[in-house]
């Protein structure tokens, strides 16, 4: 009897004694991680390059939509100035009909009637020389009488409202202003892109995810086919 009692005790703690197996740890889903990262870097860097123009142009699109009912008055500012003896022989020598005023001449108006015509296209006829110079939100004229040399200006003002519209539609802005719009609507896909592709990564945990996505995708196609004829 007690030796079976210590046959059943020994075997007890043999038991015990036997290590337990412990299934091995499930490995870190290793590349979604790295998508996740990769993702939320693109994401914020260009939400941080997009977000003063996003701005801008989210406001000026009110500004535009709205455009007749925001009064503006535009101020209408004329100079006068006459070009110097010494540099009317240069309005005098034949001239493409769309060729820039001469550097000197340009220099010269530049001062007294503050407007910078250099290197723009004019227009030259037997009798006078015109040169527009429209920009975001205003629009400036030069004509220059060539037998004469007297010189008229006219600038109209329309505003910083009308500047910053104008900004939106890339309006009289230059080739600088035309390539950063394509830089910007560039980055606002990526962002846009980015942000989608993290909203699939979080949607099991978020149930409303694709529904919202898929009424923010078809509210403007429905309020498009009804109400835009």
């Amino acid at each position: 009897m007690g030796a079976l009692l210590k046959d059943g005790l020994a075997e007890s703690g043999a038991r015990a004694a036997a290590p337990v197996a412990v299934s091995p740890p499930r490995a870190k889903p290793k590349f979604r991680a790295w998508w996740m990262k990769q993702l939320i870097t693109w994401h914020w860097i260009s939400a941080a390059v997009s977000l003063a123009a996003m701005l801008l142009f989210a406001i000026t699109g009110i500004t535009l939509n709205h455009a007749a009912s925001i009064a503006a008055t535009p101020v209408v500012t004329t100079a006068k100035a006459t070009v110097p003896p010494h540099l009317m022989r240069l309005l005098a020598a034949p001239h493409a009909a769309d060729a820039p005023l001469p550097d000197a001449v340009a220099d010269d108006l530049a001062l007294r009637l503050h407007l910078d015509a250099r290197g723009r296209p004019a227009d030259w006829s037997d009798n006078e020389v015109y040169v527009a110079m429209p920009g975001p939100g205003r629009d400036a004229w030069i004509s220059i009488a060539r037998a004469s040399g007297v010189a008229t200006s006219e600038v109209t003002d329309r505003g910083w409202i009308a500047w910053a519209n104008d900004l939106h539609k890339g309006r009289n802005t230059g080739g600088v202003w035309f390539w950063f719009i394509d830089v910007f609507a560039a980055a606002c896909v990526l962002f846009s892109l980015t942000g989608l592709l993290l909203l699939q990564l979080h949607a099991r945990r978020r149930p409303l995810t694709w529904p919202m996505v898929g009424l923010g995708l078809a509210l403007p196609l429905i309020l498009a086919v009804i109400f835009i004829h």
